[in-house]
């Protein structure tokens, strides 16, 4: 909706990642500028090209029910917990079950369940296959059992676009309360994907940074000597509420969702286009009602690649210009895939709430063709502005948030 009508309301935050079990946590740290990557022991990394990944600090087992957590694939089961914590920072709002509504993206689903299982079917036969193979496999899983503790009708949706899809849901959840379908939507992404397949698959794409030797050091967005991005697990989901139905329960609001742009390149499989990105953040812009110069802070998707960074700061540039603070905390959790547009929403939503940006990590040598202010040594205050968080996700996905200051 042009003008920046119908500002959304952000109520609830919640959050598991390579940084911090839940929200708090996770934001501490990234002001702290610390590293979640770290080397990966298990045995089976022994023989591969790569050994770092940012996994989870807390693990599941740690917070959820042992029964629950045995019929639900990883990343279900981080959704499940990320879900509950935003619903209780929300307050649980009283909500008609039909006017509420659950996205939640991912990139692989359940790809862990899906390996493993394939693994038991191999070495001992069908009947040691687990019966809650397919509900732990299917990507709509995680979309789906949350929207089964919270009683949400009001429709349960699972948009699967590579790195883009946490943000897409975002989008997506903005979407149904504007059209007048729902009045809260519980919307993020999640992913747990860590294992030999795609560690091995990235690598061979020579995507994926190869310095095990510095786990926290390998995620370098925006430096010259960067290699490749580290894969993470992690979940972030949010509550969005229709600004007069936050206002009617006196809800707190820690941002407001003001637009958002998604649009699709049609050019690469895996390479992004700058046109595709800078119509997507000029979309998010129009429909917030926001004018390039107002804002003061871009999240960046900046995923440590030699190629996809440089598209994205040029089309940073070209879109919104090269003043806002620029940062890029993929450097701390390591790239999250399909929790990655939502992990970029929270830290755009706290920072925006809180008038701090966190740093980007290991921008030693920053590359001369990028011409932006990337936020480094630590973090920067910034001003009540408008900030812009992206994700682009293989397949030519791009989408763009625009968030304001709390109405």
């Amino acid at each position: 909706m042009p003008g920046g009508m119908n500002h959304v309301a952000v109520t609830g935050l919640g959050a598991t990642t390579p940084l911090g079990g839940d929200v708090a946590s996770t934001w501490s740290a990234l002001l702290a500028g610390e590293s979640g990557i770290t080397a990966i022991e298990d045995e089976w990394a022994a023989e591969l090209p790569v050994r770092i990944a940012g996994r989870l600090k807390v693990e599941p087992a740690e917070v959820m029910e042992r029964v629950q957590a045995r019929r639900l694939d990883r990343c279900e089961q981080i959704a499940l917990i990320a879900a509950r914590e935003a619903w209780a920072d929300a307050g649980r709002p009283e909500v008609d079950p039909e006017r509420l509504a659950v996205v939640i993206g991912t990139g692989t689903g359940g790809a862990l369940t899906m390996l493993g299982q394939d693994d038991v079917l191999e070495s001992s036969g069908v009947r040691r296959v687990s019966p809650h193979t397919v509900p732990m496999l299917m990507a709509n899983g995680p979309a789906a059992w949350v929207s089964i503790e919270l009683g949400a009708r009001g429709g349960a949706h699972t948009p699967v676009s590579a790195c883009a899809s946490g943000a897409e849901a975002i989008a997506m959840g903005l979407d149904l309360i504007r059209l007048g379908r729902a009045d809260v939507v519980v919307a993020g992404g999640t992913e747990a994907c860590v294992h030999p397949l795609p560690l091995a698959g990235f690598a061979q794409a020579k995507a994926h940074s190869t310095r095990n030797d510095e786990p926290g050091r390998a995620s370098r967005p925006f430096d010259a000597d960067r290699d490749g991005f580290v894969i993470g697990e992690g979940a972030v989901v949010v509550v969005l509420e229709r600004a007069g139905f936050a206002a009617a329960r006196a809800a707190r609001a820690h941002a407001s969702l003001a637009g958002a742009g998604v649009t699709s390149d049609a050019h690469h499989i895996t390479a992004g286009h700058p046109e595709g990105q800078v119509r997507a953040m000029r979309l998010a812009l129009e429909a917030a009602g926001v004018a390039p110069g107002a804002v003061g802070l871009v999240h960046a998707h900046a995923t440590s690649t030699p190629v996809g960074d440089l598209v994205e700061a040029r089309s940073v540039a070209e879109a919104v210009g090269t003043h806002p603070a620029v940062t890029a905390t993929k450097s701390m959790t390591g790239h999250l895939f399909g929790a990655a547009g939502a992990m970029g929403a929270l830290a755009t939503i706290l920072a925006v709430r809180d008038g701090i940006v966190p740093p980007t990590l290991n921008l030693d040598r920053p590359d001369p063709e990028v011409e932006l202010d990337v936020v480094t040594g630590g973090p920067r205050r910034v001003g009540p502005k408008a900030a812009l968080t992206n994700a682009f996700g293989f397949g030519g996905h791009n989408a763009s948030l625009v968030f304001t200051p709390a109405a």
